[in-house]
């Protein structure tokens, strides 16, 4: 057989003895390269190979490039793994975009389709335009409509113990709940919203809220905006599994102050129900040839809310219907609308800010539980209760800024009972009955009611407070008229509580102190009834002539008012010498004398100006259930 010169051997006797002197018996053991060749063969050639030379050396090389390459393998191959293992870890981990801003801007700041030329407003060939009679509801109607539901917003509902009938999880978010008819009794009177048998309606003041805004710049306790920032400044650290899944790929939405689209609908409805139950007050102004005088404040969500208001209530075009108002809302600015722009002690946090230190003790007593619950869908990132605390207020802002809120469906019923109570927690003590600044602030707007009862322009003489009491508008009759059958004034939740305390509603305040370990059966005083989202206090100002003098205890006038909050009457009798009535009556000129009363009690200097931080102190120290500050010693 022919034998292929190779590179490991030749025909070659000559070398033979030389490769066996060298080593090439162990090599040829090692690479088994010879043949034997049978003794009978003694007639082929002897084969006979060139081989290397290998030394010592030549094996420990290659013994150690061995070695390297091996663990040059290893190397590269537990790199490959470590980052198959990273990344299947990271595809577990939040989307690095959770908890991140999305804001959507519309209108563009420069479209390329508008031709105002091409689309006038108005192109004539209206057609006819003949009007009806005023709607007069609650004058003519059998029974008063009551607002019961906001099918524009999809309700997620809680966990455990959610009854359609009996518990609506809008009426559990306080100041941020949507407004709704108060039911017949709320208050504690066996009376509805109906014009009381043998009265009719002669006037209306109307005080509202604005509508459903997107969180405030600032929050003393939550604040959704900081938690969504802490969220995406650690998407890289944290998972989160269960029901609390969606919040990998959750997106910050909500925008900062201004109304919503449903805080825009809100007051325009507003609008509609008003008209609808008391156009018939415009024929007054008719007669006199004027138009009404409506107020609101410079800020955008007031402005906004007054204006949708107004298209609800008059229609569109309404600029020619009516005058609208608008004090300045800032710094140094006397506004009943916004007292606290010019009382120092408002905004003085140890004496304005009471509520925080309560609702934080309330919180950590009932959350703590749903925080443990809440912390095992999340991994990698330590929830606090006050981050449970934001997720409920983010299941608020998002049901009335989106529509509809994946945070809701994380909690019980009685975790959002926690929630409501939270708010009247903080309410009362920073804004109503347990703040020592709050019936000096509803003064002023105290102070412009009674001035228009009387029908007398307001004018400040030597000795009189000033309040919040802008005298350069209240003063001249055409920017504030007093001698209306209809007045509308548009502010904050904060401003409708002074109002309520001010006026000495104290019924509302029956059981308070309001204690942070626990809440107390039977509550006169909840947030989501008075200052909701839109919430409407309705002044009537009713002739009763037909009233007998037991009703009336011996006044002879015929004129009475009554307080409407959100469609449910609120007794007077904490008001001095209003007499009790199932209806929450009170003759006119007895409400009136109460209130001037009241006002010389209160002290603008003392309440808003006062150093008494001390005395308030943090807590339950110092407690008030009229929303006056403490005592001013005596000089």
């Amino acid at each position: 057989m022919d034998v292929e010169r190779g590179e490991y051997g030749a025909y070659d006797d000559e070398h033979d003895d030389e490769h066996k002197v060298n080593g090439g018996t162990e090599h040829e053991a090692l690479l088994s390269i010879h043949k034997n060749i049978d003794d009978n063969d003694s007639q082929l050639p002897r084969l006979s190979f060139i081989q290397p030379r290998f030394t010592i050396w030549h094996l420990v090389v290659a013994f150690v490039v061995g070695i390297g390459a091996s663990l040059g393998g290893q190397y590269a191959l537990s790199k490959f793994v470590c980052a198959t293992t990273a990344n299947i870890a990271n595809a577990n981990l939040a989307n690095p975009n959770a908890g991140s801003t999305q804001i959507h801007n519309f209108p563009p700041p420069s479209p390329t389709n508008i031709f105002p030329s091409l689309f006038p407003t108005n192109v004539g060939y209206a057609g006819g335009t003949p009007t009806g009679a005023e709607p007069a509801l609650v004058a003519t109607a059998p029974s008063y409509p009551m607002r019961t539901s906001t099918p524009e917003l999809v309700k997620g509902k809680a966990k455990v113990g959610v009854s359609d009938s009996d518990s609506d999880l809008f009426k559990l978010w306080g100041n941020l709940s949507p407004w709704y008819s108060n039911k017949r009794g709320t208050f504690g009177l066996d009376s509805g919203a109906e014009t009381p048998e043998g009265c009719t309606v002669d006037g209306l003041h109307l005080l509202h809220r604005h509508g459903a805004r997107y969180p405030t710049a600032w929050a003393s306790y939550g604040g959704p905006a900081d938690f969504a920032k802490r969220l995406h400044e650690s998407a890289s650290t944290w998972n989160a599994q269960g029901e609390l899944e969606f919040l990998n790929e959750w997106r910050y939405k909500l925008g900062e102050e201004v109304l919503t689209p449903f805080g825009r609908q809100q007051l325009f409805d507003l609008g509609v129900s008003m008209r609808l139950k008391y156009g018939f007050l415009l024929e007054r102004f008719t007669e006199k040839e004027r138009v009404p005088v409506f107020r609101t404040e410079s800020q955008d969500r007031m402005l906004n809310s007054a204006i949708n208001f107004a298209i609800g209530f008059f229609g569109y075009p309404h600029y020619d219907k009516y005058q609208q108002s608008i004090t300045i809302e800032a710094d140094g600015f006397n506004n009943t609308l916004a007292p606290y722009d010019t009382c120092h002690n408002a905004r003085y946090r140890p004496i304005s800010d009471r509520g925080t230190w309560y609702v934080e003790r309330w919180a950590e007593r009932y959350l703590n539980e749903t925080r443990e619950r809440i912390q095992g869908m999340l991994e990698g990132y330590e929830v606090s209760v006050e981050d449970v605390y934001t997720m409920q207020q983010m299941c608020a802002y998002e049901t009335v800024s989106l529509g509809f809120s994946k945070f809701c469906t994380l909690f019980t019923q009685t975790e959002w009972e926690g929630f409501d109570y939270s708010l009247d927690l903080y309410f009362w003590y920073n804004s109503a009955f347990g703040s020592p600044v709050a019936r000096v602030q509803g003064a002023g707007w105290i102070r412009e009611l009674i001035a228009r009862l009387e029908h007398k322009v307001l004018g400040r003489t030597p000795n009189e407070q000033g309040f919040s009491v802008n005298y350069t508008l209240d003063s001249d009759p055409r920017t504030f008229p007093v001698n209306e059958s209809l007045y509308v004034d548009a502010t904050h939740e904060v401003v409708v509580l002074n109002i309520l305390t001010g006026l000495n509603l104290s019924t509302l305040a029956a059981n308070g102190p309001l204690p942070y370990d626990h809440i107390p059966e039977n509550q006169t005083f909840k947030v989501s009834q008075l200052a909701p989202f839109a919430t409407n206090v309705q002044f009537q100002i009713l002739d009763c002539p037909s009233l007998s003098s037991s009703q009336t205890q011996t006044q002879t006038e015929t004129q009475n008012i009554r307080i409407l909050i959100n469609d449910a009457p609120v007794p007077l009798t904490g008001i001095t010498d209003c007499p009790p009535s199932s209806h929450g009556l009170c003759p006119l000129r007895t409400f009136v004398e109460a209130q001037k009363a009241g006002l010389e009690r209160v002290s603008w200097e003392w309440g808003c100006e006062g150093d008494y931080a001390d005395v308030v102190g943090v807590g339950r120290d110092w407690e008030s259930v009229t929303g006056d500050p403490p005592p001013q010693p005596r000089r």
